[in-house]
């Protein structure tokens, strides 16, 4: 198997379908979830809306540069959703996530080896393929936030009526 096989094979694991390293996958997460718990906030937690919203911010700018457009995104801004009121914006935002991680995982099974090792937009950001590892290990640590946000809520909804 190929770096880009490899790599496709784990985006899509962690991404849109895969269930082996925590029986699960983000879009199951996400689409499984209604717009009103979606923007439930416990402790200071980040909300799940906010959660996909930070993570689509990383797929829909790193698609960017595969694609051969500059690296728009900063880290200071990944954070900035815009407000979910409705099922219609939840709707709308878990849709581009599933569009949008779906475009990436293609572009990424596209990559030859030689440029999965090219320098990811400079050289301080290390090369394609760490990127897409980067990519991988972000998302993995916010579904498991996902999941444990999603315990809460059913264990409050269970005993305070949330």
């Amino acid at each position: 198997m190929n770096t880009s096989a490899y790599l496709t094979h784990r985006l899509r694991e962690v991404l849109t379908s895969g269930k082996w390293v925590t029986g699960t996958n983000f879009k199951a997460q996400i689409l499984n979830t209604s717009w009103k718990d979606a923007i439930v906030s416990i402790d200071g937690l980040n909300s799940i809306a906010k959660l996909t919203f930070h993570i689509h911010y990383y797929i829909e700018g790193v698609t960017k540069v595969l694609e051969g457009g500059p690296l728009e995104i900063r880290d200071a801004y990944s954070f900035n959703a815009p407000p979910i009121q409705s099922e219609a914006d939840w709707k709308d935002l878990t849709h581009k996530f599933c569009v949008d991680s779906e475009k990436f995982i293609a572009l990424v099974e596209k990559m030859t080896d030689g440029a999965l090792q090219d320098i990811f937009v400079d050289e301080k950001y290390g090369n394609y393929q760490r990127n897409i590892d980067v990519m991988m290990e972000h998302t993995y640590y916010h579904l498991g936030q996902i999941l444990l946000i999603k315990k809460l809520i059913n264990k409050r909804r269970k005993t305070s009526n949330l």
